[in-house]
């Protein structure tokens, strides 16, 4: 398990909104057909770079859902949007929400609800 440390940014707090970072697309995760966007996310704040895995299927209403977590400098270059989801898996802490959850935002560890 990666262990996260809380600096008390507002980054750490799950509702926190999207104009608070800059973003840069990492790719499309096919696996299982979901085609979720995969991108990073640093803070304009205190510079720590998330990774950000959005899922929606456009068939079903209330379907969104988004995890975010904090990537450490040496785990960045071997991340990719297939493997993004085993890596926020690994963090003590994730943040996540969507329409899926009714939800802006909360904490939570383990398991991600990715798929249908």
């Amino acid at each position: 398990m990666n262990k996260i440390q809380k600096l008390g940014c507002a980054c750490e707090k799950p509702t926190s909104t999207y104009t608070e970072y800059r973003s840069s697309e990492l790719g499309i995760d096919e696996t299982k057909g979901r085609f979720a966007e995969v991108s990073f996310q640093q803070c304009k704040l205190c510079q720590r770079i998330w990774i950000r895995y959005f899922v929606e299927f456009e068939s079903f209403s209330k379907s969104g859902r988004w995890y975010k977590g904090i990537v450490s400098k040496k785990d960045r270059p071997n991340i990719t949007p297939e493997n993004a989801v085993e890596y926020l898996e690994s963090l003590d802490w994730y943040v996540y929400g969507g329409s899926y959850f009714e939800s802006t935002g909360t904490f939570g560890e383990g398991k991600l609800n990715v798929d249908l």
